[in-house]
């Protein structure tokens, strides 16, 4: 799984990370190492680019913050 799979199925997943996410994304952004255009994306709710770059067809706007459905 790539950083912002990994990312995006966190966020899903993980209340205190999806808050940390949306106090401080550029941190979290950091912390998976994602590339700029894979940062760009999450932070604009690019969900083409997103589905694009993660391979993910299941992604959500929710509250601003992308979420991945298993």
């Amino acid at each position: 799984m790539d950083n912002l799979t990994k990312l995006l199925v966190d966020l899903g997943g993980d209340a205190e990370l999806e808050a940390r996410y949306q106090s401080d994304p550029d941190a979290v952004l950091a912390e998976y190492e994602l590339s700029d255009e894979a940062s760009a994306a999450m932070k604009k709710g690019d969900l083409e680019a997103l589905r694009k770059l993660s391979g993910l067809d299941e992604l959500r706007l929710t509250n601003s913050t992308v979420k991945a459905y298993r």
